[in-house]
C-alpha cells in the first residue's frame, strides 16, 4: 500500500497523505487533483477501492491493429494528442501474432473503467470476422469511435476517408497517363474499405470505357509481401498500372516489377493509399492517395468527447475527402513496339 500510495503521488506531483485522501473519498482534495489521482491509478495498473470502481476513468483506449503500417502510429499520435488537449490520458492498444487479441483488449479496457475507445482498422473492418465484442461496448453504452469504414451493422460513429474517390482519383490519374491495362490491389475479400474501393472502382471504370476484368483484381494481405506476391501476378497479365489499397501493398507492388526487370515508372506505374510516413523517400518517391489524418483524428476526438459529455452525437458516416499525392512512382505508359 505505501509504495502504491508513493507512486501514484509521485506521477501526479502531490503529497501521499492527498492520494491516500482520495482513495479513502475524504474531503479536502480539489475535483482536478482527485481526478489526477484516479487517472494516475489506472495508468499504472492499480486497482481503485471498491467503492471508486464505478466511476469511468479519464482514461481512452485507442486500439490499433498493429504498428508496422505507418498510418497507425500516425492516426494514434493524433488522436493522443487531441485526447490529451481535452484532459484525457491516451491508452495504446496494439494487436500482435499470437499475443492479445481486440476482444481481449475490450475486456481489459471495460476492467480499467476507461471513458471511451477508439478503434483504429479493426475487426470491424471485416464482415467475416467475430464482432461480440462491439456488442458488448454497445450494451454497456460505452463512448466508442471507429476510424474508417466498418460494416453495417454497428451503430458507432465513424469517421472514415472516401474510399470512392481516392480510387477514381487514383486510376483518373493513370488515365490520363495514357494507361489502360490497370490492375488492382486490394486487401482481403471481406475487408470493407477494399469492397468499396473496388466497387468505386468498377463503376468508374464502366463510366470511362475502361475494361477492368476480374483477373486485373487481385486481394492480398495488408503486407509488402502480399503487394509484391499479387503484383505480380498482375503482371503476368500485362498491367501497366497497379493501383493498390495502402502504402505497403504499393512498396511490394515496385518489388515485384523490379523483381521482373521492369522499370518504375518506365514500364509499370504504382499508386499507394495512405500517404504514410517516408513515401517521398522511397526509391522512386510513392505516388499515393493521402488520407487527411489530422482533420479525420480531431473529428474522432471531437465525436467521442461529445458522447463521453452525454450529448447528442452523429452516427452517420462522417466521409473526409482524400487528396492525390503525385510523385515519381507513375509516368507515362510505355510507348509499344
Amino acid at each position: 500500500m505505501t509504495r502504491r500510495l508513493a507512486e501514484v503521488a509521485k506521477k501526479v506531483g502531490v503529497s501521499e497523505a492527498t492520494v491516500s485522501r482520495v482513495l479513502n473519498g475524504k474531503p479536502g482534495v480539489s475535483p482536478s487533483t482527485r481526478t489526477a489521482v484516479l487517472t494516475a491509478l489506472d495508468v499504472l495498473g492499480y486497482e481503485r477501492p471498491t467503492q471508486l470502481r464505478g466511476e469511468r476513468s479519464r482514461l481512452v483506449g485507442l486500439v490499433l491493429p498493429e504498428l508496422q503500417n505507418p498510418i497507425f502510429p500516425a492516426f494514434a499520435e493524433v488522436v493522443g494528442g487531441a485526447l490529451a488537449q481535452q484532459g484525457f490520458t491516451p491508452v495504446l492498444c496494439t494487436q500482435t501474432a499470437g499475443g492479445v487479441s481486440e476482444a481481449d483488449y475490450v475486456e481489459l479496457l471495460l476492467q480499467q473503467h476507461v471513458s471511451g475507445v477508439v478503434f483504429f482498422g479493426g475487426l470491424y473492418a471485416q464482415a467475416e470476422s467475430p464482432h461480440d465484442h462491439y456488442e458488448r461496448l454497445a450494451q454497456r453504452g460505452l463512448p466508442t469511435v471507429l476510424m474508417n469504414a466498418a460494416f453495417d451493422d454497428l451503430d458507432f460513429p465513424q469517421v472514415s476517408c472516401d474510399d470512392a474517390v481516392a480510387v477514381e482519383q487514383a486510376i483518373g490519374h493513370l488515365l490520363s497517363l495514357g494507361h489502360r491495362r490497370i490492375g488492382l490491389v486490394m486487401g482481403p475479400p471481406d475487408h470493407v474499405p477494399s469492397r468499396r474501393k473496388l466497387g468505386a472502382a468498377r463503376a468508374f471504370a464502366a463510366r470511362a470505357g475502361l475494361d477492368l476484368p476480374d483477373e486485373y483484381v487481385e486481394h492480398a494481405l495488408f503486407s509488402l509481401e502480399g503487394g509484391q506476391a499479387a503484383t505480380a501476378r498482375l503482371l503476368q497479365r500485362g498491367v501497366t498500372g497497379v493501383v493498390c489499397a495502402s502504402d505497403p501493398l504499393a512498396l511490394g507492388a515496385v518489388r515485384a516489377a523490379r523483381r521482373r526487370g521492369l522499370a518504375v515508372p518506365g514500364e509499370v506505374s504504382v499508386i499507394g493509399y495512405d500517404d504514410s510516413s517516408f513515401m517521398a523517400c522511397t526509391d522512386p518517391p510513392l505516388t499515393t492517395v493521402r488520407q487527411p489524418i489530422e482533420a479525420m483524428g480531431r473529428a474522432a476526438v471531437d465525436l467521442l468527447v461529445g458522447e463521453i459529455e452525454g450529448a447528442r452525437v452523429t452516427h452517420d458516416e462522417v466521409l473526409f475527402e482524400p487528396e492525390l499525392v503525385v510523385r515519381g512512382s507513375t509516368g507515362p505508359v510505355a510507348q509499344q513496339n
